[in-house]
């Protein structure tokens, strides 16, 4: 049989395009190979990085597991031998100038906490921020609407891992928030357990949010309806407090003198910390704040700034301000810290974040920063009376 030319022509050409397509396919997948390998060499490489810029900085998708990720800085008197902590510049390496919570907590005088509330999707980002420029205590909550816990935990972290921090040079503290200050699609613990489960379920979110083995500040967010419930609440407080699970207590949003002297009189555990809105309507607080100090409560505040803005907007202040070299925000927080109380610094700003903490290192170093005269007559720009 005699096989038509074409045919005979048709079958090597075949042949051919088959041999060169599969030529094509081996040479674009090495292509893509190689494109892969060198975009995980460049990640790789790219990483030391971080600590200069940390733009973008977020939280893992995936949780850590609870308990120890922070405190793991603290066994360096085993038997492995660590390196040296990178020091930031300015700090002594013999550890003179080591900016350290418990160091400041030492010398008993006046500190900044930094605040993290609605910082949302840039929460790990600042936290590292802010403790980079040198805040060493941090105030969060485990309440999904206003506070991203898990990424305070993250960034936490990585400023620890990258500045050489132990666990005792932060001091965090959180919060717990009942039912009602929660968002209903987002509560962080069983919305229909028991009230003290409820505590013990928020505790643990936030040891395991935060990666750590301790809270050093448990506070309540606001005292319950019923004073029987925040009873309930405190103690479970306690309990945590002698499982070692939390160094001490506190509570927020308290404004009336009575309800917090009766809370204060029926614990076991005292309060140490009252957390309030420091602005007019609530009188700022005078008397509260008195009875704070003859107790021994730490007065923490919050809004200091947004809720006095026109006080600091007036020429007076801002004339003091920079009679002192600071600005009309960093003389409010100079009249607290004189006054003996523990503002809150929420700045999503650095240059503001480094500002806040240069005037709270002049207190720590032992500055009279405002004289008696000059407090009155802020104090008086303020609409503070009876103080």
């Amino acid at each position: 049989m005699v096989v038509p030319s074409a045919a005979k022509i048709n079958i090597p050409t075949r042949k051919r395009r088959r041999k060169n397509s599969d030529i094509l396919v081996v040479l674009i997948a090495t292509a893509i190979a190689v494109s892969v390998a060198w975009l995980v060499a460049s990640s790789l490489l790219s990483r030391p990085s971080a600590p200069e810029g940390t733009v973008g900085l977020r939280k893992p998708d995936t949780p850590v597991e609870p308990a120890v990720a922070l405190d793991k800085a603290d066994n360096k008197e085993s038997g492995d031998k660590a390196e040296s902590p990178h020091v930031p510049d300015g700090e002594g390496a013999d550890g003179e100038m080591h900016l350290s919570a418990k160091n400041m907590i030492a010398t008993e005088r006046p500190y900044l906490i930094y605040g993290t509330a609605w910082k949302k999707d840039a929460t790990a980002d600042l936290v590292f921020k802010a403790i980079r420029a040198g805040f060493r205590f941090i105030d969060t909550a485990c309440q999904p609407k206003h506070y991203d816990e898990p990424a305070v935990g993250y960034g936490l972290k990585i400023a620890s891992d990258q500045l050489g921090l132990k666990r005792e040079d932060l001091f965090l503290q959180t919060k717990f928030t009942s039912v009602k200050g929660q968002d209903p699609h987002n509560i962080p613990y069983m919305a229909d357990a028991s009230l003290e489960n409820q505590v013990r379920q928020s505790v643990h979110a936030s040891l395991r949010n935060l990666k750590t083995s301790y809270i050093d500040s448990l506070v309540l967010h606001s005292p319950m309806p019923k004073m029987e419930d925040t009873f309930k609440v405190w103690s479970v407080f306690e309990s945590l407090v002698k499982e070692g699970r939390v160094r001490q207590l506190g509570i927020s949003n308290c404004y009336e003198y009575e309800q917090f002297q009766q809370i204060y009189n029926r614990a076991m555990v005292k309060p140490k910390v009252l957390q309030n809105r420091f602005y007019e309507k609530s009188g700022f607080d005078v008397e509260l704040r008195r009875l704070c100090k003859t107790l021994g409560v730490q007065y923490q505040s919050f809004w200091t700034l947004t809720g006095n803005r026109q006080a600091l907007a007036s020429r007076e202040w801002k004339a003091k301000a920079q009679e002192k070299g600071l600005t009309p925000q960093t003389l409010m927080y100079a009249y607290m810290m004189t006054r003996g109380h523990t503002p809150l610094s929420g700045t999503k700003d650095e240059g503001h974040m480094e500002e806040d903490v240069q005037i709270m290192l002049r207190f720590q170093h032992g500055e009279r920063v405002l004289s008696e005269e000059e407090m009155n007559q802020l104090g008086s720009l303020l609409g503070i009376s009876g103080e």
